[in-house]
């Protein structure tokens, strides 16, 4: 033990350690979880009017067929309530049998549940989408397991001066899965429509939506299961990381050895200092106890208050871009195009915002991150879409005219950039660094929930919020809502209450893990009395 920091030589070896190959290869193995999770959960934005088409034509109607409110909300959302439950048992699961253990099952789960939502089966609207949403649901619980232990692995993993960076990185992969969504379906609807030629909706209702077109969602749904089957034997000869083998597993002797080759050096095991600090009844506190209450307790509010509020704002955007690029005129009316030329359309145009905000402000994050500290860009990110956001929304009649509608696209891709650059990376990095190794990946895995309950309230609250005061404008089967407008001065006022919570968060550039979780002060303490 070191007695300079009362830390295990093996922890303070991989706190020290220079940046090294293993590194990146933990980013990678990790990230393409992410790149995974990303494609998976917004890749069904892109086809969602597409179903509607194919499913839910009406006869003689002007308009295209689109999915009923209740069904375009349990199509988008049902992924979410998924994330949001296995976020909780995954994140606990990591803790209870280790980070790798758990890891391969999520993976698993991702690919064959990727694999079955592109074959939901019967040709009736209703079994079609039963079984879509069946298996969208346990996507998404398998994507839920892979935010805490992604977080967890890489913060365990990473040396204290770059490790802000690291886990970014591994979250930064996410705008490359939203980046790759989008250009595969375009590349997919490209060629459906130049093979298979069909008129605009307004000439020919029928013709328009061509029966190859049922392949094109079912295609962009089930290549997500790639990226995760290509990294699957990675993932499993990764060793498990020393904090749990030595902190929580208390096998000392393994973790110096798994090291030891990951980090090509000696490294002494130091079983006794293990024992010593089992002993120690102050070490073992649980979730629920006053200890735990009393250190982390407003650190876990504040992790999960922020969380909550970023998910709203960010989800509604997100899913609800392209009634936005309707809406500014950036895609046609729905009756001017087929079916698989408004795939590519709606791709095209989330591929444009993605390339130009999302992924940039994700590797500024990177960069900035130990830098900056996790803090200043929290409240820097959003401080900044709390002004945007006022910006779009006061003159929201002004940004409705025709030559206004670039200038309204930069300002809303500014409030992406700044969600990425600012609170959408640092409320995924912060949980995994300030918690104790035995509760870090629960604790992660309750902050990530408590976002995905916020998105799943941006998702639906939205939807209904949007729709306009004339019951004559509303979309088919919505009741009147708030309108755009005011729609956007709540999200303003969302992220303005995401600055205040920020305050209860933490800073924790440039110090070690057991230092955040004042580990370090129980062992010192044992190991001086």
């Amino acid at each position: 033990m070191d007695p300079s920091t009362g830390n295990l030589q093996v922890l303070n070896a991989l706190d020290g350690a220079k940046t090294q190959w293993y590194h990146f290869t933990a980013i990678v193995i990790a990230g393409m979880g992410f790149f995974t999770d990303a494609y998976d959960l917004f890749c069904i934005s892109l086809v969602t009017k597409l179903l509607g088409r194919i499913y839910y034509h009406k006869e003689g109607s002007p308009t295209p067929g689109s999915l009923p409110p209740e069904v375009s909300a349990a199509v988008n959302g049902v992924a979410l309530v998924g994330t949001l439950a296995g976020q909780l048992f995954f994140g606990w699961l990591g803790d209870k049998l280790g980070r790798k253990k758990v890891y391969g099952i999520t993976l698993m789960l991702m690919c064959l549940c990727s694999i079955a939502s592109g074959l939901s089966f019967g040709s009736h609207p209703k079994g079609v989408m039963t079984t879509l949403c069946f298996f969208r649901f346990w996507l998404g619980f398998g994507i839920g397991g892979d935010y805490p232990l992604s977080a967890t692995i890489m913060s365990e993993y990473s040396n204290k001066k770059t490790r802000g960076g690291f886990i970014a990185a591994v979250f930064a992969m996410q705008g490359f899965g939203i980046l790759g969504g989008g250009v595969f379906a375009i590349m997919i609807s490209a060629i459906f429509n130049s093979r298979f030629k069909a008129p605009p909706y307004e000439v020919d209702p029928i013709k328009s939506t061509v029966p190859e077109a049922d392949y094109v969602w079912r295609i962009v749904l089930m290549v997500g299961a790639l990226p995760a089957l290509l990294t699957y034997y990675w993932r499993m000869k990764m060793p498990e990381t020393a904090r749990f083998t030595a902190l929580v597993a208390k096998n000392a002797k393994k973790a110096a050895s798994d090291m030891s080759k990951v980090l090509q050096v000696d490294i002494e095991a130091e079983q006794e200092k293990v024992d010593e600090v089992m002993e120690d009844s102050k070490h073992s506190f649980g979730l629920f106890s006053k200890e735990f209450a009393k250190r982390h307790g407003l650190h876990l509010l504040g992790t999960t208050s922020t969380w909550f509020l970023l998910d709203i704002a960010f989800y509604s955007q997100n899913l609800f871009q392209k009634d936005i690029f309707s809406a500014i005129g950036w895609i046609p009316p729905a009756k001017t195009m087929n079916a698989i030329q408004e795939v590519y359309k709606i791709a095209r145009a989330q591929t444009l915002i993605a390339l130009c905000s999302t992924v940039p402000g994700y590797w500024f994050t990177v960069f900035l991150i130990d830098k900056m500290g996790r803090f200043t860009i929290q409240l820097l990110g959003f401080s900044m879409m709390t002004i945007f956001m006022f910006v779009l929304a006061f003159p929201y009649n002004y940004w409705t005219h025709p030559e206004n509608n670039i200038k309204f696209v930069v300002i809303y891709s500014l409030t992406f950039f700044f969600a990425n650059f600012g609170p959408n990376a640092t409320t995924f990095v912060v949980p995994a660094e300030i918690f104790p190794a035995r509760l870090r990946s629960t604790c992660h895995g309750i902050s990530a929930a408590s976002g995905k309950l916020g998105a799943i309230v941006g998702a639906f609250g939205f939807l209904y919020l949007a729709q306009s005061k004339d019951p004559k404008k509303t979309s088919e089967g919505y009741p009147p809502g708030i309108g755009v407008k005011n729609s956007l001065i709540v999200l303003g006022v969302i992220n303005l209450l995401g600055t205040l919570c920020t305050f209860l968060v933490p800073e924790t550039k440039g110090k070690s893990l057991e230092e955040m979780s004042g580990e370090n002060e129980e062992e010192t303490g044992e190991t001086r009395a």
